[in-house]
Order: C-alpha cells, then sequence, then structure tokens
C-alpha cells in the first residue's frame, strides 16, 4: 500500500488497465487493500487469493471490480475471480492456504452520497466517463484516496471459508469441426465427435 500521509495512492497504471479516469474503479482499489491489510497478506503473484465480487451484472459503479482486481492481483486468467452477480459493491476475499477470509463491503451512507454525486447524474444522462470534465472526476478520486477506510467500507471479522479451485488441464484437441484448439474440459461430445461447445451448440439446433 502506498500512503503519502494519510492519503493512498492509487497506481496510474491501474486506471491505464481500467480505461479511463472515474471515482469507483478507487474506490475497489481501496478494497482491495483493505481486504489484503485485513487478512495480513500480499497482493498474489500466482493463486494464493480468491475474490468473490458481488457486483454486476450491469449497474452503476461496477468500475469497483477493475480496481479490486488491480490490487488484489486476483484476476479472470488465473482463475482466482469469480464475479456473483448481486448488484452489490463488496467482496470476499479468502486466503487458499490458510481459508482465512473477509468481506468488505461499501458503507451505505457513503456509497448513496456517490450515487448523488454530478458524475453519476451525468453518466445516468449516457455520458461516458472520459468525456465527462477532469475538473468533476479528480477531487473525487482525491476524496476516495484521502477517506479513511472504515468511512468507506464495512469490513467483517476474519472468518474461515474454503473455496476449490477447478483443476486446470494441459490437455487439448482440434475440435473435429471447426478444427480450432479447445482444452479437453470444455469439449464435448456429438454424435461420436469431440467438438467445442459453440459447434456443439450448432450440431443440436441443427
Amino acid at each position: 500500500m502506498i500512503m503519502d500521509g494519510n492519503k493512498v495512492e492509487i497506481p496510474e497504471w491501474a486506471f491505464k488497465f481500467h480505461g479511463h479516469k472515474c471515482p469507483a474503479m478507487p474506490i475497489g482499489y481501496r478494497a482491495g487493500l483493505t481486504a489484503l491489510k485485513k487478512l495480513g497478506v500480499e497482493k498474489a503473484s500466482n493463486k494464493e487469493l480468491y475474490l468473490l465480487c458481488e457486483n454486476g451484472p450491469a449497474h452503476a459503479a461496477a468500475c469497483f471490480l477493475d480496481g479490486v482486481m488491480a490490487a488484489t492481483g486476483c484476476t479472470y486468467g488465473k482463475g482466482t475471480a469469480e464475479k456473483l452477480n448481486y448488484g452489490k459493491n463488496a467482496i470476499v476475499l479468502v486466503d487458499l492456504k490458510t481459508k482465512s477470509a473477509v468481506r468488505v463491503s461499501m458503507r451505505p451512507e457513503f456509497f448513496e452520497k456517490a450515487l448523488n454525486s454530478e458524475f453519476v447524474k451525468l453518466r445516468k444522462q449516457k455520458v461516458e466517463p472520459r468525456d465527462i470534465k477532469p475538473e468533476l472526476v479528480l477531487p473525487l478520486i482525491e476524496n476516495v484516496k484521502q477517506l479513511d477506510e472504515n468511512v468507506l467500507f464495512s469490513i467483517s471479522e476474519v472468518f474461515e471459508k474454503d473455496v476449490e479451485l477447478p483443476k486446470g488441464t494441459f490437455d487439448w484437441h482440434h475440435c473435429s469441426i471447426c478444427n480450432e484448439i479447445v482444452f479437453d474440459t470444455r469439449s464435448k461430445i456429438v454424435d461420436g465427435l469431440r467438438v467445442c461447445i459453440p459447434c456443439a451448440e450448432k450440431q443440436l439446433t441443427a
């Protein structure tokens, strides 16, 4: 965690990864940092941690998730992030070695103020984040950096949670129809042929 006095710095690469500047991504970044601190662990480099994110499938401030992934190192590519689609900006972070977990959620009183901001009002009018004036966006981001984590979030006590990662595979083959490579764990047998899921669906609806 990079601190400047009481301010938490959000790395510039996280904004570049996300694609635009908005307050929700930094809030997610801070949620991830808060969860790491509560568990006493560092950002995952491999598969040390597992993330259950309660947001989605589509709502205001869903950019939160990109910030959480940037802070924790839990990603879809590594198979260590799962989106629950509860429509809440909250996470559960699990230390897979110790089975210790913590839940971090945005405080309703803070979130309500954020959802009533001029930024969100413009977003409701379908103004894209990159088209909103920096003088409106940047103070919101600075506010997120400086607020105490207990103002931003409700933080649970550490509890036990057992998560079993799906077993990975290096076994693959060519789909008998499209010839693209598909890994065995996601292939289907249709009319005696081993095929990928899209080709299987086409065969079944033909």
